[in-house]
């Protein structure tokens, strides 16, 4: 009985890697880099981005050095992302701009870098359920305002620069709104000065966004209720000159 069930095992085992080994002959066949690369952009074309994946990787690993090899590498960022792998893209970029600062696209790098965090953003069952993404912590949100913010600074005449600054202003508005939530939080909890905080840091850090208009409110609160009638009217005045013209524009 004993060694029936090591049979067994040893041929499930073998089985298994028999089927494995078959699937990659199938997939990736040995074709030189070039054909590995092509069959990747093909695969890629169609909208097959696993396959695209498993070409650039066997592209990579048996020709690390072949002229093709670095642009597969770009490619696969792109692959990652649009397959729905976020850290991997992310990593990939990482990977890449460390082994080629120098390289003419390492810009593409940031940029996909910060296309990865900023579709880690709101999903579709999110906005079909309508979640409140005030209430959200911004972790992913950060991360991308903060990558999009690096790329227009060290790379102000890229081509990825006018889409990245278009999504900062999204992000910016998106992180105002949750400076607001806790705020209102700290406010119903009597935690006047941490309100305060959080207000000035949306006023600070976030210039121009739509929800200062809510920060504003929240420091004239803030203020009256610790009995800070100046500063108050102070918060008061830049309200009203900052947003009321709009509201009457309208």
């Amino acid at each position: 009985m004993h060694r029936t069930r090591t049979l067994i095992v040893v041929l499930i085992t073998l089985g298994a890697a028999l089927a494995g080994c078959g699937g990659d002959d199938n997939i990736v066949q040995d074709e030189g880099p070039e054909a590995l690369y092509e069959r990747g952009l093909e695969s890629m074309g169609s909208g097959n981005f696993p396959t695209a994946l498993a070409y650039f990787q066997a592209l990579e690993a048996r020709y690390p050095f072949s002229n093709v090899t670095r642009q597969a590498q770009l490619d696969m960022i792109y692959a990652y992302y649009r397959n729905r792998e976020p850290e991997s893209a992310i990593d990939a970029a990482d990977e890449f701009e460390r082994e080629n600062p120098t390289h003419p696209r390492v810009d593409y790098c940031v940029y996909m870098k910060g296309l990865a965090y900023f579709d880690q953003e709101p999903g579709v069952i999110e906005r079909l359920f309508r979640v409140d993404m005030s209430e959200r912590p911004p972790r992913d949100t950060m991360q991308a305002f903060s990558v999009f913010q690096e790329l227009l600074r060290r790379f102000p005449n890229s081509q990825y620069a006018a889409d990245s600054r278009e999504r900062m202003i999204y992000l910016r508005n998106r992180l105002a709104l949750y400076e607001n939530h806790v705020a209102a939080y700290y406010m119903e909890r009597g935690a006047y000065v941490a309100a305060i905080n959080r207000a000035k840091f949306s006023l600070e850090h976030y210039p121009g966004a739509p929800a200062l208009e809510a920060s504003l409110q929240i420091l004239i609160d803030a203020y009256e209720q610790l009995g800070m009638r100046d500063l108050a009217d102070d918060a008061r005045r830049v309200l009203d000159e900052s947003f009321e013209p709009l509201a009457a524009a309208e």
